[in-house]
Formats: structure tokens, C-alpha cells, sequence
């Protein structure tokens, strides 16, 4: 009898499951797919980044501070303990998080943050930790970066983490701050930049301006707003990122060794009093961007699809937007852009991360208080 009773307590709890996530999922037909949206998890505040565990469960930042467990069963944890002091203010506060590359032996994820000051000083800036993560707290917490200078402002932190092919390298993507200074097309300072680190935090020997007298040794390119979002191309291995524009102007760009991507002595975006930033869209020695947009969505993350739930989108580029409130599904022949599909609108929400899961399906994170993890899936 006990084991009658188990197998129906099971039966009615797999059942509760699909009636809820049928009550919840939305069958959107795309150009190339049909797929169904299933809200996985709710009441996350502000959630910013996502990373799957090797057991299929996701690591979850808040960017209130608190870092969270959630299964696809839609269980949320309790806070994790050991996370780093955070300023959650304006946009800053508890952002990416990775696993390193050998999870599986060493058990280490890496958080990038809004770092406070020390005590008796003004200001933050973006910070990148490492700590071992035993399935229950964070350990052994080290700071591997700190950016420099810090800043009496709320805006532009970055702030994605992408590591190379090879797992050697550890890029961070920053922001200018807002602080409407040349701080992005000066090599002294983190500001508006890429940096490239070593996983434990020591500077490549190979860095472009690691030689240079007065230049931020971890500097990889220059010239950016503010990257938010960040994704290795699947066959160069180059690091690909979109930015903030101001109104209009987002960008996609490849980010490479040394370039300078002109913000903000060239920007195709205005002021937000419709005031003029430059009046220049390009200017020497500088990139221009790989693909833009006029009017801004608000770019956040991207993705490079290459799973087999959707072979229509094997290859192609996805972008979640905040004020967009889509992803913008571009299709690439080699690195050139043919053509963008918004989708996703029916969400009618700020989309802050996309991640691939395991199971091939695609995975989003809301911008709001009551935050959600939505499933993408095919709908058959």
C-alpha cells in the first residue's frame, strides 16, 4: 500500500507540474519555429545572470545581492552564503556569474559585482571574485579584479563574463560609468573598457597594452558605453559584445586586440534631451559598429544558438532587450548580419539574460521585481 501511495503522490505531483507550467506557457510561432514559452520561476527581485550547474539546476544572481539555486522543477533556494559585499544601487549590485571551465574538479563560479569603496572613501566600481561553490556556500572567496578608478556614480557597470575557447582567459566587459568624461578613450583608467585577465586573475603577457607606460595592463579593447552583453563566435573564437547606446545607437561589436570602438567621440545615439553627443558617426582610428540600432532596444545578453532543439537558429546570434522587450534573433552568414527577427514580445517584458541549457532549449531571465526564469522550447 505504501508504495501505491508513493507512486500516486508522484503521479499528482508530475501532474500539478504540467497543469501549472501549461496554465503559465505561451505557443508563439516565429519564422522558422514554433515554440512554447513556460515560466519556470517567479518572485526573483531583479535577477541579472544565469549559469547552469553540471546537474542542470542554474546559479541565479539578484542584483539586490543575493545569489540563488534554482531547479527547472521551479524551486528557488535560499540565499547562498559567502557572496562578496555589493552596492545595490541604480544599476549597480550583484551581476554576472560563470562557472570556470573545470568546474567538475576545482568547483569554482566567478561573480562580477558593484564593489564598495574602502571605509572612508566615496564610490564603486565593477569587481570580479572567484569562490568554490560546495553546493550549499561560497568558500576560498577571492577578489581577482577590482576596476579602477572608483566612481561616485550609479550607472554603466557592465558587466558580462566570458571565457576563451581555451578556458585560459577570463574576458570583463565594463562600462564608462556615465560620467560623461573622455574616460573610455583614455588607456589609464578600466572605464568603457574590455579587460582580459587569467582565471587567476594575473595579467596575459600578450595584453595590447601591457608594454605601454601608463596604460591599464588588463585593457583588451577600448571605446565603450556600456557592454552588457558578451558571446565567443563558435568557429573564430572571437569575443563578439553589444552596448548601451544613449537614445539610439545600440551596438554590436567584435571586440578585438587594441581596437578602439569610439564612444563617445562617435556614436550614432543622441543625449536623452535629444541634445548632440558628436556630431561625428565615425572618426579616425576608430571601428565602426558591426550592427546597430536606431532606436535603441536596451541590449543586455546574447548568444550564439547551437543546440539541437532549434535547428532552424543553429548559428545564429540572439539578443535580449530591456526597453525592447524581445530578442532579436539576427541570421549570420560567416560574421556578416542578413537580417534580425524580433521575438518574444508576447512576454511584454525587460529581458535581462539569455542562457542555452543542456537540454538544447533556450532560457530567460525578466527584469523586474517579481522576477521570472522562462523556458523556450519547441511546441511540439
Amino acid at each position: 500500500m505504501r508504495t501505491k501511495r508513493v507512486i500516486a503522490t508522484a503521479i499528482a505531483g508530475l501532474l500539478n507540474l504540467f497543469i501549472n507550467h501549461s496554465a503559465a506557457a505561451t505557443v508563439v510561432e516565429t519564422e522558422r519555429h514554433q515554440v512554447q514559452l513556460n515560466t519556470i520561476a517567479e518572485g526573483l527581485e531583479f535577477p541579472w545572470g544565469m549559469a547552469f550547474l553540471p546537474d542542470g539546476s542554474l546559479l541565479v544572481t539578484e542584483r539586490a545581492g543575493n545569489l540563488r539555486q534554482l531547479t527547472l522543477n521551479g524551486d528557488i533556494s535560499a540565499p547562498i552564503a559567502g557572496v562578496p559585499k555589493v552596492v545595490a544601487q541604480g544599476q549597480g549590485g550583484l551581476l554576472d556569474v560563470v562557472l570556470d571551465p573545470d568546474y567538475a574538479n576545482n568547483q569554482f563560479i566567478y561573480l562580477s559585482y558593484a564593489e564598495p569603496a574602502p571605509a572612508g572613501a566615496n564610490g564603486s566600481s565593477t569587481a570580479v571574485a572567484r569562490a568554490k561553490f560546495d553546493g550549499n556556500q561560497l568558500s576560498d572567496v577571492k577578489v581577482l579584479f577590482s576596476a579602477s578608478p572608483k566612481w561616485a556614480s550609479n550607472h554603466h557597470f557592465g558587466s558580462r563574463l566570458v571565457f576563451s575557447a581555451d578556458g585560459d582567459y577570463l574576458f570583463i566587459t565594463l562600462g564608462d560609468r556615465g560620467n560623461r568624461r573622455d574616460d573610455a578613450q583614455a588607456l589609464d583608467n578600466h572605464n568603457g573598457k574590455v579587460l582580459r585577465i587569467h582565471k587567476d586573475g594575473r595579467v596575459p603577457i600578450d595584453n595590447p597594452f601591457v608594454n605601454q607606460p601608463g596604460a591599464a595592463k588588463e585593457i583588451w579593447s577600448w571605446g565603450h558605453r556600456n557592454v552588457q552583453g558578451a558571446a565567443l563566435h563558435p568557429d573564430t573564437g572571437e569575443l563578439w559584445t553589444n552596448e548601451h547606446g544613449p537614445k539610439g545607437g545600440d551596438e554590436i561589436n567584435i571586440a578585438r586586440a587594441g581596437a578602439n570602438y569610439g564612444w563617445p567621440i562617435a556614436t550614432f545615439g543622441i543625449n536623452y534631451d535629444n541634445s548632440i553627443i558628436s556630431p561625428l558617426t565615425a572618426a579616425p582610428r576608430t571601428e565602426q559598429p558591426h550592427y546597430y540600432w536606431l532606436p535603441s532596444i536596451a541590449v543586455s545578453n546574447m548568444l550564439f544558438y547551437s543546440g539541437d532543439a532549434f535547428p532552424a537558429w543553429q548559428g545564429d546570434l540572439l539578443v535580449t532587450a530591456l526597453r525592447g522587450s524581445v530578442v532579436a534573433r539576427l541570421d549570420l552568414d560567416g560574421e556578416r548580419i542578413m537580417h534580425e527577427e524580433r521575438i518574444f514580445g508576447e512576454l511584454n517584458a525587460r529581458l535581462r539574460d539569455i542562457e542555452q541549457g543542456p537540454d538544447g532549449h533556450l532560457y530567460l531571465l525578466t527584469d523586474e521585481r517579481n522576477g521570472k526564469l522562462i523556458q523556450v522550447k519547441p511546441a511540439n
